[in-house]
């Protein structure tokens, strides 16, 4: 039987940051992951994802090179190369969290792990059974995409977006099924790719979490970009048939496609590891309760990230991480989730962080709202990309920034700034008398923060 200080079940950006932090306090500690370090996030979410943007957004732009006085012709898109490259940026990565473990001395077991009484976990590999001993567990399992039966998923012409990332070729009719994150982020892609896309949703808007202004925004865009969207939708059923696929919607209309691709929500991945058995909570959506330290009902067994299910986010599911290694080398923190930056890398880009504006107004306060669109920021036209805004929500009695939302050119970039200033409770006025360079599409950070008071120079 091996031993350890700590083991963590899931190699994910919660697991190797839990274990290689807990390792750097002094602790030894195995990592158990039945498939590939790096978790959905580096393998067919986060970066896969952003690779294909990058893709998109270069082929884009090389159709518009003639408004910045550049002239290319026969402009083409090679999919399977697309591919290569994302695949090529996935293993680099891939291998990077292999050294850091390794450079941290975690014992890293690849096999699927389950608890079978408080401080140990048994282990099935290839090599055969074991079983490790630890004085603490962290299990950070994640999520898998959600699937509903009446939708048939077969993994090839109904996917999720796992497959949708592995593509052959670009398809020529998508139907995306959800507008939430994944689903617009993908929508995008495609579009910009060349494919026909339709978005159903059975939600009265797309991004339907985000500030209205927001969602409002990216719902134009979409269909600036050609994507059509049916928002307040529901798809009762989705058949197979020779070469494509029917969605049949509660209207009783039918739309065809070349595939379907379902993202509807995402689920706990909290079965078949001996949570139950050990009496771990779960609650009804079968994710693991923890406390603000992330630690479990039964002493000694922590949990972070997707599979907890508080924000599913890969930054949030790293930064638990770190707390609940802390906490087990017996370092007090706990988690605050008060200001999480969210970031959504669709056409133009999303990020927020803080209350948006209905709940702001929903939680009694006097909200005053100041607005700077990127059409009036000097970067941003030289750029060639003025859609969007930003958009700051304070509290008209205390001046302190609620919340702040961006929709436009490296708004995912910009947001750290905001973040610190919801995190530390600044106030409208510290924010403006801060000073920012120009020219940079940071300025409309601080142009926003002016209007709230009806200050802004530049509109």
């Amino acid at each position: 039987m091996f031993e350890c200080d700590v083991l963590v079940l899931g190699g994910g950006p919660g697991g190797y940051v839990a274990a290689i932090r807990a390792a750097q306090l002094g602790k030894s500690v195995c990592l158990i992951e039945k498939d590939q370090l790096g978790g959905t996030c580096l393998n067919r979410g986060c970066i896969p994802t952003k690779s294909l943007i990058a893709c998109m957004e270069a082929f884009q732009l090389a159709q518009r090179l003639g408004e910045f006085g550049v002239e290319a012709k026969d402009v083409s898109v090679d999919f399977g190369k697309m591919i290569a490259r994302k695949n090529r940026i996935v293993s680099r990565l891939r291998a990077g969290v292999g050294f850091l473990l390794k450079k941290g001395k975690v014992k890293v077991v690849t096999g699927t792990g389950r608890l079978v009484a408080p401080g140990r976990i048994a282990v099935d590999s290839e090599e055969g059974s074991s079983e490790i001993k630890a004085e603490s567990i962290i299990i950070a399992t994640g999520s898998r995409p959600l699937v509903f039966p009446s939708f048939n998923y077969n993994g090839s012409s109904v996917i999720t977006s796992d497959e949708a990332l592995d593509f052959r070729e670009v398809p020529e009719s998508l139907l995306v099924v959800g507008g939430g994150v994944i689903g617009c982020e993908l929508a995008f892609i495609f579009a910009g790719l060349g494919s026909k896309v339709t978005v159903v949703d059975i939600m009265p808007t797309v991004l339907p979490m985000e500030d209205p202004d927001v969602s409002s925004a990216i719902l134009a865009s979409l269909k600036k970009h050609g994507i059509d969207v049916m928002c307040g939708v529901k798809i009762e059923s989705i058949t197979e048939g020779d070469r494509e696929v029917t969605a049949l919607l509660d209207s009783g209309r039918q739309l065809v496609a070349e595939k379907a691709l379902l993202s509807v929500g995402r689920r706990a991945n909290s079965e078949g590891i001996g949570l139950e058995e050990l009496g771990v909570e779960l609650n009804k959506r079968g994710e693991i309760a923890v406390d603000e330290d992330m630690e479990t009902n039964v002493r000694g067994i922590y949990a972070i990230g997707d599979v907890v299910g508080n924000i599913m986010l890969a930054h949030v599911a790293s930064h638990e991480g770190i707390v609940a290694a802390h906490n087990v080398a017996g370092d007090k923190k706990s988690m605050d989730y008060n200001a999480v930056p969210s970031a959504i890398f669709t056409r133009p880009e999303v990020a927020s962080v803080g209350l948006n504006e209905v709940q702001a107004k929903e939680q009694g306060f006097d909200v005053r709202i100041g607005k700077f669109p990127f059409m009036a920021s000097g970067k941003a036209l030289a750029m060639g990309r003025t859609e969007g805004f930003v958009k700051v929500i304070a509290d008209a009695e205390s001046d302190v920034i609620l919340g702040v939302h961006i929709v436009g050119p490296g708004a995912t970039d910009l947001i750290p700034e905001p973040t610190v200033a919801v995190r530390t409770q600044m106030t409208v006025h510290e924010f403006t008398n801060t000073i920012h360079a120009h020219p940079t599409l940071a300025e409309a950070l601080v142009e926003a923060a002016q209007a709230v008071h009806g200050m802004s120079i530049h509109i």
